[in-house]
């Protein structure tokens, strides 16, 4: 995974009028769990722009004025309901042996057969939870569609890996193609979609 760096001031006050303080100076009061202590620091708002404001996952190194460097991720962030300002962030500190849980982005790869059909690709996920080493995740998962056909789904075991655990039923569909009124089934797609319907009854004779 990718890395940020956040150069930031460790605080001691963490009172209602220094965190409001700190926002007034357009800084912003985060909290970094997860280690042997809690650590309190604050750092621009505009110091979060790439880590917040994209769909990427990050890990962020948080280099602290004392000295101090904490890899860690982030977990919980809190916005003004009007103006939409960062007030607040949670970070988890990680560490080399401890797997971390994130939701890692998806993206596809080829173009679906049923989609060059006049079928429609619809997702069900944009972003799959997986659990790893933070040294071994990567910034993104792609999935092979290339072979989906109309009708066909693709699933989370699609695109499992040894460097993580998915952290869906197996069953869980990412994204699969549906068709349109526009679609041209192919004479696999025609098969598939008609076995096992019962044959059509014969109209009755007209009588004499």
């Amino acid at each position: 995974m990718k890395s940020l760096t956040i150069n930031a001031s460790q605080r001691e006050s963490v009172g209602k009028k220094a965190t409001k303080a700190l926002r007034n100076a357009g800084q912003v009061p985060c909290v970094i769990y997860g280690g042997d202590t809690i650590v309190h620091f604050a750092a621009p708002e505009i110091a979060f722009k790439k880590l917040v404001y994209t769909p990427d996952v990050h890990t962020v190194v948080i280099a602290l004025d004392n000295g101090t460097k904490i890899n860690a991720i982030l977990q919980d962030i809190q916005f003004h309901p009007v103006t939409d300002r960062i007030l607040h962030i949670d970070f988890i500190q990680i560490f080399d042996d401890k797997p971390i849980t994130v939701e890692l982005p998806f993206k596809t790869t080829g173009a679906a057969k049923g989609v060059l059909n006049g079928g429609v690709l619809r997702f069900n996920l944009r972003r799959i939870k997986v659990k790893g080493l933070a040294s071994q995740l990567p910034d993104l998962i792609e999935g092979d569609i290339t072979n989906l056909k109309i009708g066909n789904k693709l699933l989370v075991t699609s695109v499992a890996s040894e460097n993580y655990t998915i952290l869906h039923p197996d069953n869980t569909v990412i994204c699969m193609v549906k068709t349109s009124r526009t679609a041209v089934l192919d004479d696999d797609e025609e098969e598939e979609g008609t076995e096992g319907e019962a044959p059509a009854a014969e109209a009755p004779a007209a009588e004499a």
